[in-house]
């Protein structure tokens, strides 16, 4: 089965944050937070957060704020629910929480709420599942759940529901493991998973088990470990894991490492990227994986983060 290359991994993750003008850099420069995020919160499920500059990358952090209250994937890149969360956790990883204008963010992120509980992603009006999760669970973060009308925004998430048991992005939407974590973490963060029928949801979900151990995200896909997150974690909340071949699993993601230069791969043989190293010792985490500290699966961060955050230190 091989071993997880904890210290390749490492240098890995630090390397990609120091290129700035290689491929993957350049294309992945709109959205710079979100791999700030996969690529520290990596290295702190790994123990090696203190080889980076915390007050390095939180200053970094609040230049991609904008006016609004809203975070940038990037400086100067315009708002977004998917950049406000990453924010909001990357400043949980460090404690630093406390820096933010708690009410501005907040504000920023309960208007983008509509009348029917759903969510925009941003001022252009795009409403998604995606987004009703990175909303509940920002705002959850920033103890601020009472800006929302929570019911509704419940409501709207159970409009998603199919018979198949899973979620899709919208009422009627095709069920998609990606979001089914979305739907099952902000119902989990809301405590309201009594709405989901764990046994149905449970089987299409280890239905996603492939022979080669591997996860996909529907039926007739290629397994892609990103789906060792977003279908594990999902399993986990709903009670619903033991329906999966864990051993297999974690063969597979292991069997994706990139054993030389360090980072994880979508599959065996393939390109490694941080997305992917991330989702990869992710679900290692929830798989339990010796050496590896603990992920909280509704909030997506290490146990002792969201402790912290919750309880103190």
């Amino acid at each position: 089965m091989g071993e997880l290359e904890v210290e390749k991994h490492t240098k890995y993750i630090i390397s990609v944050e120091k290129k700035k003008d290689n491929f993957e850099s350049v294309v992945m420069e709109h959205i710079r937070l979100n791999g700030a995020y996969w690529g520290l919160t990596t290295l702190d499920l790994l123990g090696k957060l203190e080889s980076v500059d915390s007050e390095e990358v939180v200053s970094w952090v609040l230049k991609c704020q904008h006016d609004s209250g809203g975070f940038g994937g990037n400086i100067g890149h315009d708002p977004h629910l998917l950049y406000t969360l990453s924010a909001v956790q990357v400043l949980a990883l460090f404690d630093k929480i406390n820096v933010l204008d708690i009410d501005r963010v907040s504000n920023y992120i309960a208007g983008l709420q509509n009348e029917d509980g759903s969510f925009s992603g941003d001022m252009w009006g795009e409403v998604d599942t995606r987004f009703s999760y990175l909303a509940i669970c920002s705002l959850a973060l920033l103890n601020r759940l009472d800006k929302i009308d929570v019911e509704k925004a419940v409501k709207y998430i159970v409009s998603c529901k199919n018979l198949d048991g899973g979620f899709g992005c919208t009422p009627g939407g095709e069920s998609h493991a990606g979001q089914i974590f979305c739907c099952v973490g902000a119902l989990a963060i809301t405590g309201s998973l009594h709405h989901i029928d764990k046994d149905l949801l449970g089987w299409w979900l280890c239905e996603r088990q492939v022979k080669s151990g591997g996860l996909n995200g529907r039926p007739e896909k290629l397994p892609d470990v990103c789906y060792s997150w977003w279908v594990l974690s999902s399993l986990i909340m709903i009670d619903r894991v033991h329906w999966i071949d864990k051993e297999k699993l974690v063969r597979f993601i292991l069997d994706c490492q990139d054993k030389e230069n360090g980072g994880i791969s979508d599959r065996p043989e393939d390109a490694v990227d941080v997305y992917h190293t991330y989702f990869g010792v992710a679900g290692l985490s929830l798989l339990e994986y010796p050496g590896l500290k603990a992920i909280d699966p509704a909030y997506a961060l290490p146990v002792d983060v969201v402790n912290g955050v919750f309880f103190g230190k």
